[in-house]
């Protein structure tokens, strides 16, 4: 006897009636190939009455397979009678031997699985966030396109420069922060437009100083696209 909180413990203990059935095979040391099924009949029948008795929501499932058994234990009963062909009857127990030795098969394979390492159960997975800003990099200028560029700025400057003679102080920083400032208000402003050849050669001069200083401190980008093609200038930075 088996009381009744037990009964539910063992029986929950299985994951069904092929379970069950499995496990008083084995404990009896049965051949599964030749199963005594009046014994194991008898035997299982005992814990579905209990089960009935108890937890009848839980013997539901159970009851089919004791009625496969007597069923079974009953045809065994029967005169063993031959086919048609002359070949014996099929034994009535094959389709259940069959059952149980695929159950018993997955059964070993889902514990050998079981003791693989399992996320969540034998180690944890740790998540880092990154954060990973996309810097896009712009084709460099060659230094001839470059030269090339400037020479075609001068060129420009002496076509429509003057004879005044006029001293200026020319600044550097002035002259930065002036590109800067058009600069903020454009994506991209091809080189020829940041300067201005009526000015004169020595204030072009210095703004090309000035082009260069940014481009040193990496406040702008000089690109373009191919050789010969037409050169860009753009802020290094997004304006505030």
């Amino acid at each position: 006897y088996i009381p009744p909180d037990a009964l539910e413990v063992f029986l929950e203990a299985f994951e069904g009636p092929l379970d069950l059935l499995l496990y008083l095979i084995r404990k009896q040391n049965f051949n599964i190939l030749d199963i005594p099924m009046a014994q194991v009949t008898l035997q299982y029948l005992q814990y579905v009455d209990q089960i009935r008795v108890h937890n009848l929501e839980l013997a539901a499932e159970y009851l089919l397979m004791a009625a496969m058994l007597i069923e079974i234990k009953s045809r065994m009963l029967l005169p063993v009678r031959k086919a048609d062909t002359g070949e014996e009857a099929q034994d009535p127990r094959a389709e259940l031997v069959r059952r149980l030795l695929e159950y018993e098969q997955m059964k070993l394979a889902s514990q050998q699985i079981d003791t693989l390492p399992q996320l969540g159960r034998d180690y944890v997975r740790t998540q880092i966030y990154i954060e990973q800003s996309v810097v896009p990099r712009w084709p460099e200028v060659d230094v001839v396109d470059l030269t090339s560029a400037w020479a075609d700025v001068l060129k420009r400057a002496k076509l429509t420069a003057h004879h005044t003679i006029s001293r200026e102080e020319l600044s550097v920083r002035e002259h930065m922060t002036g590109i800067l400032r058009r600069l903020q208000s454009a994506k991209f402003v091809e080189f020829a437009d940041l300067f201005d050849p009526l000015r004169g050669v020595p204030v072009l001069v210095v703004n090309f100083i000035a082009l260069l200083e940014l481009a040193k401190e990496t406040l702008i980008e000089i690109t373009q696209a191919e050789p010969y093609a037409p050169i860009y200038v753009r802020l290094a930075y997004s304006p505030s």
